[in-house]
């Protein structure tokens, strides 16, 4: 836990306040493959969640530093286009991606790329963890300013006519935009949230939201439910699951206990967990990313599967797993984006998603397993 907070505190910056992915570039998802991106940029979803991992360890002074970089984002975007899904780390949005010919590569994995082009995409999600955080944060932190609310409602109005459009997604796909259910889930997020802080600040509110909001719950029950595999699926007509929905209840969206989210999981685990370590999603059978090469399992994933079987009341299993994904970590305790066949660390490198995985998980796990109800389980407190 101190040393995952220590990554994030060290990949925040003390000028801006934003938060970077990784430090590095390039470092390949595969061994001589084409994933070898540039992560040395402030992602919106991914600093929102670190925001989570500042606020639940008491680091508001570093949630408020990054709330501050997101206000003045607000106000240059404001009126000109909808929200960036990344950032430099002092708030630019051209983010061109180039290839270095002159350098080899890892391994001799090439193409060497600065920039990255996914900046210019389309991730409808960024609006829910944003929001969320902002959320914990006037919840926990300090109350947001009315400025701010002001600017945040512009983009929450512009979502909710626009939820339903096809996106990216969390996983950047270079092979087309799909309606991916967690773009949808977070939008249903983004929009939760917005009504709650309005409602806790009495702000005023745009009722349209509330309608918005359920239509998406709605939405999700009906259009991403398959009956013959008992699973939320990727996208309308899937043939797949995705790791990503492991957030479901880690959103509060659906209750960790439901028959519908436990049947997801135990799919999850049928099509995706390797040992207990978890893919993000098939490449093979999934929305193609428009890249042939194989990947490795992702860790932030694999800390989310860890907290839902917590959550799910399999503290045993969550608990073995946990202990048994620390002991993928290098000497110093870091992580990387993924781990290979061998457990080789793929990707680059730190990386925060999976140091916030990490504490979340441990978080909840070591609460669950202090909860007096669960005191008859006294082989779990050893």
């Amino acid at each position: 836990m101190n040393r995952s907070a220590l990554v994030l505190k060290l990949l925040t910056s003390y000028k801006y306040g934003s938060i970077i992915a990784a430090p590095t570039f390039s470092l390949p998802e595969s061994i001589r493959g084409k994933r070898n991106w540039d992560y040395r940029y402030t992602w919106i979803r991914d600093a929102s969640f670190t925001v989570y991992a500042f606020i639940r360890l008491g680091y508001t002074k570093e949630a408020g530093a990054f709330m501050n970089w997101i206000e003045k984002l607000c106000q240059n975007v404001k009126g000109k286009n909808r929200l960036g899904i990344m950032y430099s780390i002092d708030g630019k949005r051209q983010l061109k991606e180039t290839i270095l010919e002159n350098l080899e590569g890892y391994q001799q994995s090439a193409p060497i790329r600065i920039g990255n082009n996914a900046y210019s995409q389309l991730q409808l999600d960024i609006y829910g963890e944003l929001m969320d955080s902002v959320y914990l944060y006037n919840k926990y932190g300090d109350p947001i300013s009315y400025d701010f609310w002001r600017n945040l409602e512009e983009h929450i109005n512009w979502l909710s006519q626009n939820w339903n459009q096809p996106d990216e997604g969390i996983w950047e796909v270079r092979g087309g935009q799909k309606s991916f259910l967690y773009s949808r889930l977070l939008c249903w997020v983004a929009l939760d949230r917005a009504i709650k802080i309005a409602e806790t600040r009495s702000f005023p509110l745009n009722e349209n939201w509330r309608k918005e909001r359920d239509t998406i719950f709605n939405s999700i029950f009906t259009d991403f439910w398959n009956p013959e595999k008992a699973a939320f699926m990727q996208y309308p007509g899937s043939a797949t699951v995705d790791a990503s929905s492991l957030l479901m209840p880690l959103i509060r969206f659906i209750s960790p206990k439901d028959p519908k989210w436990l049947s997801t999981l135990k799919r999850i685990e049928q099509e995706l967990v390797s040992d207990s370590l978890v893919y993000r999603y098939n490449p093979e059978s999934a929305a193609p990313d428009g890249l042939i090469s194989r990947e490795g399992t992702f860790s932030m994933c694999t800390f989310w599967y860890v907290e839902c079987l917590s959550r799910a009341g399999e503290l045993e299993k969550a608990r073995f797993y946990f202990e048994k994904m620390l002991g993928y970590a290098n000497h110093l305790g870091l992580y990387s984006e993924q781990l290979g066949f061998q457990g080789e660390h793929l990707g680059n490198f730190p990386q925060a998603f999976t140091h916030m995985g990490l504490i979340s998980a441990a978080y909840n796990l070591d609460r669950q397993l202090n909860n007096s109800r669960n005191k008859d389980n006294r082989r779990y407190s050893g």
